[in-house]
């Protein structure tokens, strides 16, 4: 009998050791390696199980073969599983913990982010199976991330919502985004500016001040990764949109002047807050009419802080630090003091209201506009003899797709999805500028503002495509480690040296411009849910202690923006801005009839002459 156990015994010590050799056991240990948000590490111990190891990382930026996750984000949710020879397989969850203001902040808005993302980023052609989202090659093969998932496209809700108006409003319209382009020409030149009409602002003011706040980084970065990611066809696409865009404008601009208020003291406040209310509630939607304006005034504070506000205040410091670094060491940590430096001069603009902000706006869009394009030209002219294989790559890129193996809907998408994104036409934010404007005639100005989607993307974000592919950066193999705006100055570079600096001052110019814009369609959703509170005084009074509490909030964010690691929370206030466009457009949908009315009124006028011309 002993003679058996002896083995048995024996042969269980080596199942035991067997399948303790073969569990895996994982460990996994963080670290913070600084004060700044995103550079959080985490590396995985196995222990057990059958080597080579696989790893397969939430991550997707990390290596299937690494032991190491760098760049994480402070106080995200990550997992990272592992697999062994045999095919076992184990999981383990883990975060970084964030510890400096910074990071605990961009934890804080990490979760906001993500949910209204999925809302906004959602894909209904996707979810029901219209189009293969998933990227391949030229030999059909998926195209992966480092950690092993496949690249996908999407084509978000957001997105669709936006070219849907577009097109609606340019049908509704009678196409007046293209009958109407040389009557806004007369209007910006004053041909039909009456000197006894009311408002604040000339046609030409009110043109540049909402210019000021579309035209900006969008324009330098954003069109460089359109171009990376849909190659040169997607440049095709950002025109269409933003000849589409025009409509959207016109219709949202004129609904802005038509429903604005002004005061005994000739302040307007106007924009979608003012033509959602009153509007609908003549088409007995009150109720819902307060709810879409209040919500919208809720989120174009939200933008105005973060989008109109600290990220520009942020990436205009990065690009003067990155720049003058060399010649100053230890230039990153000042960004508080470059802050304060730009907020007393945007104090000093903004405090004089929609007057000073225009007369400013006039000066400088023009002027950095001029800078930008000029450069353009001069490459474009230098190039020119390549201009046929130019243009013959943005059409055959449109339509066959080469660059992006997720067919011709993925080029459009990602051409489109930039276009939107820059000049704003829908999200209803221009409509607070226009609706300053002298005149009793709110039609000519929906005609002024149908000029900015042209200028801000069929002619300002066309010109930075084509440099990008007259200088062959539309390649990804020649653009490997560059995005937005490095992308756009190396572009510039390759034919100019010296063109960084040059566009560092355009970038400062257009974050200026950026900022002094959005601080009065800020100025105007905080007047419109918190002017009650200040019921009792003049009206003198109310405006101005409104406009002080807003303004020193908005300073102050200037300098939290120049100083800090922003991540997530300038997420968050993009995704405000974009939000905009869904109580918008929906008013505008339901209006739209009465703006075809107005304009059939306004065009009858100008052909009896009912509208005379002063020059």
């Amino acid at each position: 009998m002993k003679f058996f156990k002896i083995p048995f015994i024996l042969f269980l010590l080596f199942a035991v050791s067997t399948l303790s050799a073969q569990k895996l056991n994982l460990k996994i240990k963080t670290a913070n390696l600084s004060d700044k948000i995103k550079d959080g590490m985490a590396e995985i111990t196995v222990y057990g199980g059958t080597e080579p190891y696989k790893y397969k990382w939430s991550d997707k930026s990390t290596s299937q073969n690494s032991l190491i996750a760098d760049g994480l984000t402070e106080g995200a949710p990550y997992t990272v599983t592992v697999t062994d020879a045999e095919g076992l397989s184990e999981t383990v969850n883990f975060t970084v913990p964030p510890e400096s203001a910074d990071e605990k902040i961009n934890s804080f808005f990490v979760p906001l982010v993500n949910g209204i993302a999925k809302f906004l980023m959602f894909d209904i052609f996707k979810t029901f199976k219209l189009y293969d989202p998933v990227l391949h090659n030229d030999n059909g093969e998926i195209l992966r991330y480092p950690n092993g998932d496949p690249k996908t496209m999407n084509i978000p809700f957001v997105v669709v919502w936006l070219i849907f108006g577009a097109l609606f409003f340019t049908v509704k319209m009678n196409f007046i985004n293209f009958k109407g382009f040389k009557h806004a020409v007369q209007l910006i030149r004053g041909v039909f500016d009456n000197p006894d009409d009311k408002g604040e602002v000339s046609h030409f003011q009110a043109l540049t001040t909402a210019l000021s706040a579309t035209v900006g980084l969008g324009n330098i970065a954003g069109v460089a990764i359109a171009v990376t990611l849909g190659g040169p066809g997607a440049t095709f696409w950002m025109i269409i949109a933003g000849l589409l865009g025009m409509a959207s404008k016109f219709t949202e601009v004129t609904l802005g002047v038509k429903y604005r208020n002004i005061d005994k003291d000739g302040q307007v406040s106007g924009g979608p807050m003012y033509y959602l209310s009153k509007g609908l509630k003549k088409r007995n939607l009150g109720g819902l009419g307060k709810i879409l304006a209040a919500i919208f005034a809720v989120l174009v504070i939200g933008g105005s802080l973060g989008g109109g506000n600290m990220f520009q205040a942020n990436q205009a410091f990065s690009q003067l630090a990155g720049k003058i670094a060399p010649f100053i060491p230890g230039i990153e940590g000042y960004g508080a003091y470059f802050g304060v430096l730009l907020a007393v001069f945007v104090g000093i603009v903004v405090i004089g209201g929609i007057k000073s902000i225009a007369n400013v706006t006039e000066k400088i869009v023009p002027f950095m506009a001029f800078l930008y394009i000029l450069a353009a030209i001069i490459i474009i002219g230098m190039n020119i003899s390549h201009t046929g294989e130019a243009f013959a790559l943005i059409f055959r890129g449109a339509f066959s797709a080469e660059a992006l193996k997720g067919g011709i809907i993925g080029v459009l998408i990602v051409g489109f999805q930039r276009a939107a994104f820059s000049n704003e036409a829908g999200v209803g934010s221009a409509s607070i500028a226009h609706s300053a404007v002298k005149t009793d005639r709110p039609v000519s100005e929906g005609f002024v503002a149908l000029l900015e989607p042209f200028i801000d993307t069929v002619v300002i974000c066309t010109m930075t495509a084509l440099v990008i592919i007259f200088t062959g950066y539309y390649d990804p193999s020649k653009a490997a480690g560059l995005a937005g705006v490095e992308l756009t100055s190396k572009a510039f570079d390759s034919v100019f040296p010296w063109f960084s600096w040059i566009l560092l001052i355009a970038v400062i110019l257009f974050a200026f411009s950026t900022m002094i814009s959005w601080s009065y369609y800020g100025l105007n959703g905080f007047k419109y849910l918190f002017g009650k509170w200040f019921g009792n005084r003049k009206v003198t009074e109310n405006l101005y202690l409104i406009s002080l509490v807003y303004y020193i909030i908005f300073l102050v964010f200037i300098v939290i923006g120049s100083a800090s690691s922003l991540g997530a929370v300038v997420d968050f206030s993009d995704f405000m801005i974009l939000s905009m466009a869904f109580p918008n457009i929906l008013g505008l949908l339901i209006m739209a009839s009465e703006v075809k009315k107005d304009l059939k009124q306004y065009m009858s006028d100008i052909k009896n002459g009912v509208i005379k011309k002063f020059k």
